[in-house]
This record gives structure tokens, C-alpha cells and sequence, in this order.
């Protein structure tokens, strides 16, 4: 019998202090907007993971801890079994968080003043630990072509030709654009990087959560040469909706890397355990697939409500996702500089999502919507900016 799932259930999240709905982000005078700005879903994680979690705090010790014995195996077979990636378990490393990764990569294999390459518009924080590690970010920007994004790999070669240029980083998934990218575009990349000798540091974050017909690759398991060339950044926090209570692995082919890597964990002394995040994390891969199958078809349906409700709006272009649970939106139509976007979303649609300008200047005219959220809620949002819209309309365009 399939196990179900209800996803439709309305959870307050301010019963505790989340991120998403908590003044810091909304504002002191947004605590009514439609809170689809920070990348966790509003969905409570598999049973598995919480009876995982139950069992572990009813036993009542919480002293210092090694890693289970079952979690390695678990990601191990979880890499190999849903994303036909064999990874070596002597290859991984744990870390805090994958930005800790990010930023121990940037420190470790990169001099102070060295280029790092993005591709814009894309996650926000890779800026911010390029410039906070001293290092200096060149923007190889996607291009947007008939509703699709796609690498510049052109581009990509000059940047990497400069003998400055020491590491990429890549997102795979994109984050915010929602690229899945494919197997050869990951290919391409990867020749140039190791024709220039660029490191890859691949954020897949959100690997687990694709669409139907699409297919998420490990930028390492493109080719040994690739992995040799590689830094893999993973975490279950965005696939699980565990954020707040699991960690990360940092998968790390080179030996003369994983030494480096394994001595700064060491230094900076990151190697310590959370007994609640590792039975979370063990429970996730070895029990959640049924969960993760169900949240992603949920998701889905969510972004084919959002495709149908704005088929009639022109002011509003959904970007096509291949996966993840974040939405790019092509707003550009509104012509709003983006602080007069904000204010419209909040203001007239009560809105608050991530602004596109975030992301680089090309997410100018562009916001990020959350989508891992109610159905029901979701749908009463649209209504909302439709409404604004439409109430707008004369004045906006």
C-alpha cells in the first residue's frame, strides 16, 4: 500500500522562531504578507525523520557523539540508488552547512585578490563568501533565450583563461532560475575548467527535488577527471525540510584536497557532531524516498497552479523550472525600477518573496517565489497579485 502524505495541512510557523515568517525578514509591518522569500518549504518532515528524532531525545543523554554507523552508508546508497552517482565514503567529509563548505573551499584553494567565477543571476551568498574570504567574484552571466536560461560557456572560457582565476562556483541545481543542468552542459563545463586549471566548488543543495523528466547530475560523476577536479557541497536540508537540525558533507575526490580540507576541519574545529541532526539525516536517506517522491509531486502541482493562474497576466512571466521549489518570475513587464517592484509586491499584492536584484543585476525586474508552501495558501496569494494587478493596471504599464 503507498504511504500518503498530507501536504495540505496549515502549520503555523510562528509557533517557533522561523526565519521565514519572523520580523527580521518581513518587517515589523509585514507580518500578514504571503511570507515565499526563504528557501525552506512549509511542510512538516517525513515521519520517518520525526519518529527518528523522538526516539533519540526520549533517550535522554546528549554527550558527545561519534557518527552513526548506518549514516555514511545511508548517503552513500542514497547518491547511488536515486542519483547514480558511486561515491567513495573515504571521499566525504562532514561540514556544519554548505556555505561552510563554500567558504573553506574559497579560503583553502584560492590566494587573497584571486577571481572566483558565478554565473547570474544565482544565489546571493556566493557573493558575500567571495568578498568576506578576500577573494574576487567574475560574473560569466547566464543567457536568457526564448524563456530559458543557459550557460555562456564562450564566455566561461575567457573568464577561466585568466591565470587569476583559480576556482567556480557552480549551482547545480540553479538557484533561483531553476535550471536542472544536463549531463553534457556539466561536461562542457567541466573541459574548460580543467583546460584552465579552475576548480569546480558545486553547490547541489537542491539535487533531490526535480521535476518530472528531468534529471539531476552530480557534477563529479560526469567523469574521474571531473571529480578529480571537483568539490561537492550536499546537504538533505532543503530535500527533508530539515534545515534547522542537520548538517552537511563535503564529497572531495583529490586526496592532497580532502587532506587540506580534513586539516582545516580539524583547525577551525567544525568536526564535532549533533546527535539530532545525524538521526535525522540517517532517517531521511533510508526511510524518506516515498516522502521526497510525494513533496516533489506536490511541489509540481504547485507550479502548474502558479502556470495557470498567470496564462492571462502579461505583466507576469513564469520562467520554466526543471526543478527545485523556487520560481523565477519575469515581472519586467511592469517596468518598475526594483525598490518600486518590492513595494508593489508588498504593498498591493502582499507578497513577500526575494527581489531578482538579490541575485545579480540581471534578476533586475525579476522576483524568486517559494513555492514549497499550501496549495490552498498559494492560490489565495496569486488571486492577491492578479488582483493587484489588474487594480494597477493602467498606472503600471
Amino acid at each position: 500500500m503507498t504511504e500518503r502524505f498530507d501536504f495540505d495541512e496549515v502549520f503555523d510557523r510562528r509557533e517557533v522562531p522561523a526565519l521565514k515568517v519572523h520580523r527580521m525578514v518581513l518587517g515589523a509591518d509585514g507580518m500578514d504578507l504571503f511570507p515565499a522569500g526563504v528557501a525552506d518549504m512549509d511542510f512538516r518532515a517525513p515521519p520517518a525523520v520525526l519518529a527518528a528524532l523522538e526516539n533519540r531525545a526520549a533517550h535522554g543523554i546528549f554527550g558527545y557523539e561519534t557518527v552513526p554507523d548506518g549514516l555514511m552508508p545511508a548517503l552513500v546508497d542514497w547518491l547511488k540508488l536515486r542519483h547514480g552517482w558511486s561515491v567513495n565514503p573515504d571521499h566525504i567529509l562532514r561540514a556544519p552547512n554548505v556555505l561552510n563548505s563554500l567558504s573553506m573551499a574559497a579560503s583553502l584553494f584560492s590566494d587573497h585578490g584571486d577571481g572566483i567565477i558565478v554565473q547570474p543571476p544565482v544565489f546571493f551568498d556566493f557573493a558575500d563568501i567571495i568578498a568576506e574570504n578576500g577573494r574576487r567574484m567574475v560574473t560569466n552571466p547566464l543567457v536568457l533565450s526564448d524563456g530559458r536560461y543557459e550557460m555562456d560557456l564562450g564566455g566561461l572560457d575567457t573568464c577561466a583563461a585568466d591565470p587569476r582565476v583559480k576556482m567556480l562556483f557552480l549551482c547545480n541545481p540553479h538557484n533561483p532560475v531553476g535550471r536542472v543542468w544536463s549531463k553534457l552542459e556539466l561536461a562542457q563545463l567541466g573541459t574548460i575548467c580543467r583546460k584552465h586549471g579552475v576548480v569546480v566548488v558545486s553547490d547541489e543543495i537542491h539535487g533531490d527535488v526535480t521535476f518530472a523528466g528531468r534529471t539531476y547530475t552530480p557534477f563529479a560523476s560526469v567523469s574521474h577527471d571531473d571529480a578529480l577536479n571537483s568539490i561537492t557541497c550536499l546537504s538533505p536540508a532543503k530535500s527533508f525540510n530539515i534545515a534547522a537540525c542537520c548538517s552537511a558533507f563535503t564529497v572531495v575526490p583529490d586526496h592532497a584536497r580532502r587532506d587540506a580540507f580534513a586539516a582545516e576541519n580539524s583547525r577551525l574545529t567544525v568536526n564535532k557532531n549533533n546527535a539530532f541532526a545525524s538521526v535525522a539525516m540517517e532517517a531521511a536517506y533510508l526511510h524518506g524516498g516515498p516522502w521526497l517522491d510525494a513533496v516533489n509531486a506536490y511541489i509540481e502541482a504547485n507550479l502548474a497552479l502558479v502556470r495557470e493562474r498567470i496564462a492571462d497576466v502579461p505583466e507576469v512571466t513564469l520562467i520554466e523550472p526543471d526543478g527545485t521549489f523556487l520560481l523565477w518570475l519575469d515581472f519586467r513587464a511592469l517596468a518598475l525600477e526594483p525598490e518600486k517592484l518590492a513595494l508593489f509586491l508588498r504593498q498591493d499584492a502582499g507578497w513577500a518573496i526575494t527581489r531578482g536584484i538579490a541575485f545579480g543585476e540581471g534578476g533586475a525586474g525579476f522576483g524568486r517565489l517559494n513555492i514549497g508552501c499550501v496549495h490552498a495558501q498559494l492560490d489565495q496569494a496569486l488571486e492577491g497579485l492578479i488582483d493587484a494587478i489588474s487594480k494597477n493596471r493602467e498606472t503600471l504599464t
